[in-house]
């Protein structure tokens, strides 16, 4: 599956040259970094049980990635004001959570068997869904209340 590995790849490279991005709005960033995942999304959905490694690094990929993104947004939310921190704290530690949640998952995933695979693989991409879902409103709050 090296396409979707060089695929992913792009993506990242593009995400983060997103976020370095200085000229663009957030919400232009926001808004690309939405149709990257969508796509990221889409090709998880191909993998098949002689696959699972493959879907565990990739997978695992995607997750560095939206943690160093994490990281950054969370710098931005502690050069703000204390009102802004207190409230931007306990969704920035629902999002770590939600990276251990899925973390769990992606160790599951070794000890899947064909007949649990699908099921496994289901719960990853949930999973991971869940996690890029909180991730893009959190970002999205950091625009609206703290970087114009």
């Amino acid at each position: 599956m090296k396409p979707n590995s060089l695929l992913l790849s792009c993506l990242a490279g593009a995400a983060l040259a997103v976020g370095c991005n200085k000229t663009e709005t957030t919400a232009e960033q926001l808004d690309k970094v939405q149709a990257e995942t969508k796509q990221a999304v889409q090709d998880l959905k191909d993998y098949t049980f002689a696959q699972k490694g493959e879907f565990t690094e990739a997978m695992r990929r995607q997750l560095t990635e939206i943690n160093r993104d994490l990281d950054q947004l969370s710098a931005k939310v502690e050069m703000a004001s204390e009102a802004a921190k207190a409230e931007a704290k306990p969704k920035l530690q629902a999002l770590r959570e939600q990276a251990a949640k899925l973390n769990q998952q992606l160790d599951e995933t070794g000890n899947a068997t064909e007949s649990t695979w699908e099921s496994v693989k289901t719960g990853s991409k949930q999973a991971f869904k869940d996690f890029k879902d909180g991730f893009q409103q959190a970002r999205q709050w950091v625009s609206d209340k703290i970087a114009p």
